[in-house]
């Protein structure tokens, strides 16, 4: 691959990245701080990106993949965005608000699967090469918390006091489209499937993949998948809003520090899949949840900061060992066939119905432990997490048989 593409392809995974990290982390505090929107409002905000989720198959498989190429989509959908980010900016309350991230999660999460195909088209050896451009993703997050923080600091007291993370959407559109204009130079990507080829609902949504559900083992990993989604809900859903209520300065960066983990626990990855095996890598990562949680619920800002950050950090443990880790094992069971149509379904049944009932419960958690305005129980929410994270641990562990996993998918 020439130099010049893999810049580019490196400067749109920053962007890409950048974008949802620059207004992600901080939705919850922007909500309650400037719209004064209750847990539920922002439970039903967060839940946009399932939504998103669900319908961004039907982008890509009836739309991307057929008539247009990717990388115009790819322009043409942050555009939209762009323009919706500055809407959601403008926003005064949750009514006029809602429609507009609605929107913005529609046009964005098809893009997470446009910038992969836009990609792996151009790499020769993608297992070799993909991780060295995904890598600028990870950092552009970071670098959204950094600037968020550090450069500007947007999220101090005094700022969130003046409605200042209203700026972070303002940032983000201007970035959505710098990354408009810039795909539409990407390397062209035309349509990998036929116009005159019938694609049907099956095989956009990956149900051909249900047959994968017959193996037990499959099946209990499915479930566990799902149901340790609602866990995960509360961490994007209340990181934010819990680190600020409590009092931590440059939470957004700090926040950051998950995304850096992530990158150092994935290089682990492989080393624990052949010491351990697929069973107890999963184990591992539903075990962090529960522990992560444990920390947040009785860490705080001043002597007990240090627990904070160790939960923070295990993020990388957290997400690499159960939903990395859980690709690799989907990738292995599926075969040639169904590759596409099983990561499909996982994606679906995760981003897709999984958080759509983790934000919804965690909405109702937050709110019955509101003690008064601005003012909650934390280690009363953070208990749920910890209680249901253990639960589908010990399900897992004794419903799951261990297997070995094929060394080409390592």
């Amino acid at each position: 691959m020439k130099s010049f593409i893999r810049v580019q392809l490196s400067i749109m995974m920053f962007l890409e990245f950048f974008i949802w990290g620059g207004w992600f982390v901080t939705l919850g505090t922007f909500m309650g701080q400037n719209l004064n929107a209750n847990a539920g409002e922002i439970g039903a905000a967060f839940s946009t990106q399932s939504w998103g989720a669900i319908i961004a198959p039907f982008i890509i498989g009836l739309i991307a993949d057929r008539y247009f190429n990717a990388e115009r989509i790819l322009g043409v959908l942050h555009l939209i965005g762009a323009v919706l980010m500055y809407q959601m900016a403008n926003a005064t309350d949750f009514a006029a608000f809602y429609p507009y991230v609605l929107g913005y999660m529609i046009a964005y999460m098809p893009t997470l699967a446009l910038v992969n195909s836009v990609s792996f088209r151009q790499l020769k050896d993608p297992a070799k090469e993909f991780s060295y451009i995904r890598v600028f993703g990870t950092i552009g997050w970071i670098v959204a918390g950094v600037v968020i923080s550090y450069v500007f600091f947007w999220d101090s007291t005094e700022a969130l006091a003046d409605g200042a993370l209203k700026n972070t959407f303002l940032m983000t559109a201007i970035a959505s489209a710098v990354l408009g204009i810039f795909s539409f130079t990407l390397p062209k990507t035309p349509p990998v499937v036929a116009k005159g080829e019938k694609v049907g609902i099956r095989d956009i949504l990956g149900l051909d993949a249900l047959s994968l559900l017959k193996d037990r083992n499959f099946l209990v990993f499915f479930a566990s998948s799902i149901l340790i989604c609602i866990p995960l809900a509360f961490y994007y859903q209340n990181l934010s809003p819990f680190l600020t209520e409590i009092g931590m300065e440059g939470s957004t960066a700090k926040a950051a520090i998950g995304q850096v983990s992530e990158v150092l626990f994935m290089l682990l990855l492989p080393l624990f899949f052949k010491r351990f095996g697929v069973k107890y890598t999963l184990l591992i990562g539903m075990a962090a949840w529960a522990v992560r949680y444990l920390l947040f619920a009785y860490g705080n800002a001043d002597e007990l900061v240090v627990m904070l950050f160790i939960g923070i950090a295990l993020h990388g443990v957290c997400y690499d060992f159960f939903f990395v880790s859980g690709q690799i094992y989907t990738d292995s069971k599926a075969g040639e066939k169904f590759k596409s149509s099983a990561q499909g379904l996982i994606t679906l049944a995760t981003y897709g119905v999984g958080m759509l009932v983790g934000f919804f419960i965690a909405g109702k958690v937050t709110d019955s432990n509101l003690i008064s305005e601005g003012v909650h129980d934390w280690n009363g929410i953070w208990t749920f997490p910890i209680l249901f994270a253990v639960a589908v641990m010990v399900l897992f562990a004794i419903f799951f048989k261990n297997e070995k996993v094929e060394e080409k998918h390592l």
